[in-house]
């Protein structure tokens, strides 16, 4: 009897032991000293304004990230390699180094100057289809790989005049002064007898509030005017239809995409707009379109 139970007792607990393992409850976070933590991006949880357009630096970096930062570079295959540039860096030399990148067709956006996810995968390509080791950081021999397949960028090229693409300009933009506004790339191109003079970034108003499509012109401007209906300032404003308006926004520059105008299209550069705002005359044309 009491063999019986030493049996069943012994049973029970390896049983026991076996529901332990094979248990699928929620996993508790990882220590950030553990080297089983997955690799993360650092524009993980980015806004959309980030994402699409550029490889933005993130706020401040949280101790999972370092962890994951860490473990990231023991599986590197090649540790004895010295990085001249790598995920996390930020310098003038990473603003050329994604320029390159750029001409090469490997990166579409905007160079920053911030080495994030975005150059990461860029390099990896890069080593990757030039039989180097795929690492994602930039050592002495991709460096010069990298310098040998492409030229020195332009001043343009480091600092495009936007964050975004610049569309192919609508058909109705080729004569004449006009103001031409591209919803799909969320363009302004100031362009003079079919050439572009300036660019610049623009938002649009949300579903509730959309900006209006088609061929205007600009009725009237006022340099510093505020709405008469929302009450907030609305700098360099140029009307072209009713109430709708190009003009500076202050949320616009603050927040970006997360935010959307009344109708209105909203500008974030302020320096570039006050020159539009000279140049532009009362009767130019203004041409809105996807």
């Amino acid at each position: 009897m009491q063999r019986q139970r030493v049996i069943i007792r012994t049973i029970g607990v390896a049983a026991a032991v076996a529901l332990a393992a094979t248990a699928c409850g929620p996993q508790k976070t990882e220590s950030a000293g553990s080297s089983s933590a997955a690799p993360s991006s650092p524009t993980a949880g980015a806004t959309p304004e980030a994402s699409p357009s550029t490889d933005n630096k993130p706020g401040e970096p949280s101790a999972s990230a370092s962890a994951s930062a860490s473990a990231s570079a023991s599986a590197s295959p090649s540790p004895s390699v010295k990085q001249i540039m790598a995920n996390g860096d930020e310098s003038e030399q990473v603003r050329e180094l994604q320029a390159r990148l750029k001409q090469l067709k490997l990166m579409t956006v905007a160079p920053t100057g911030f080495y994030g996810s975005k150059t990461t995968a860029a390099v990896k390509s890069f080593q990757s289809k030039n039989g180097l080791d795929a690492t994602g950081g930039v050592d002495e021999k991709t460096w010069k790989k990298i310098q040998s397949s492409s030229k020195k960028p332009t001043a343009d090229e480091l600092r495009p005049p936007t964050v975004n693409e610049v569309a192919a300009p609508d058909p109705r933009c080729m004569t004449g002064r006009v103001m031409c506004i591209s919803k799909e790339s969320r363009t302004l191109a100031w362009m003079i007898d079919g050439k572009v003079i300036s660019t610049m970034d623009v938002r649009f108003g949300s579903e509730n509030t959309p900006t209006r499509e088609g061929v205007f012109n600009v009725g009237w401007k006022a340099k510093d005017w505020t709405s008469t209906i929302y009450h907030t300032p609305m700098p360099y404003a140029m009307f072209f239809s009713g109430g709708q308006a190009v003009h500076y926004s202050a949320d616009f520059a603050a927040r970006g995409y997360n935010g959307a105008s009344h109708g209105c299209v909203n500008v974030r550069d302020k320096g570039k707009l006050s020159k539009l705002f000279n140049d532009v005359q009362v009767g130019d044309k203004v041409v809105v379109y996807w």
